[in-house]
């Protein structure tokens, strides 16, 4: 019986087979090994994020701003702020309403940071937006803010956002720009009034700024915090922030 050559397309499909069969010895051979590494990427990679920003940051940098030893000339515009306007610390935290991290820094720090320094004419705490582009959200929700300041209670609704997506669950949360205006009812705004400047978009450009001198400043992430200048990025626990400003307020007699 005469035999038949393998074609070249046979040859080729017999290689592939060869080349899979020894990839899958391979991985079963080596698979714990496989298993750790993989799993040892996801978690730098979770601790990477986790570090208290809404965005990814090189490790080298982080330990930088953990620190506070970047100082940078950001402005407070004219953007909302609670305290001593003469203090002689100003705290710039720009950030994200729909950013959890974000939340975190006003359930755990702010409060103690309020009561502490704020309360006491110590610290001018401002305010500033940084809508990051995958919490959709964020913006209109900035954008209410500034609405809520035409009426005098921007605390009030900032206070009100961050409560009540508290109250929704842990992580990013969702909601609605209908739920801003019932928000905005709730703590005594004019709704008429309220829901003409959302809707019609009179702060959008604000916003933008906000972003953008963020941005200049080196804020990648939120919250990012300057304490006189000095960056901090992250919920970082009281103590972080109570540590730089208690540094500054005896730099400055």
């Amino acid at each position: 019986m005469e035999e038949q050559n393998p074609s070249t397309q046979e040859i080729v499909q017999l290689d592939s087979v060869e080349s899979k069969f020894r990839w899958g010895k391979f991985i079963e051979k080596n698979f714990l090994a496989l298993a750790i590494l993989v799993a040892g990427v996801m978690i730098s990679g979770s601790l990477l994020y986790s570090n208290g920003a809404g965005v990814k940051s090189g490790t080298a940098q982080i330990k930088q701003d953990l620190q506070g030893n970047v100082r940078v000339d950001v402005s407070a515009e004219d953007d909302p702020s609670i305290g001593n306007k003469n203090a002689k610390v100003t705290m710039i935290e720009f950030s994200d309403y729909q950013c959890p991290f974000c939340r975190t820094f006003w359930k755990e720090s702010f409060s103690q940071l309020k009561k502490e320094y704020i309360d006491t004419g110590k610290v001018k705490f401002v305010y500033r937006d940084y809508p990051l582009s995958f919490h959709p959200m964020s913006e209109p929700s900035a954008q209410a803010g500034e609405c809520a300041d035409d009426q005098g209670k921007y605390w009030e609704f900032h206070d009100k956002i961050f409560g009540e997506e508290d109250k929704k669950g842990q992580g990013t949360v969702t909601y609605t720009i209908q739920e801003l205006k019932l928000w905005a009812s709730q703590i005594g705004l004019n709704q008429a009034d309220f829901n003409k400047c959302l809707d019609s978009g009179k702060y959008k450009e604000e916003v933008q700024k906000d972003f953008n001198d963020g941005t200049s400043a080196g804020v990648s992430g939120t919250p990012s915090t300057f304490i006189n200048g000095r960056l901090v990025v992250g919920a970082q626990p009281y103590a972080s922030f109570k540590a730089i400003i208690d540094e500054e307020l005896k730099k400055v007699k």
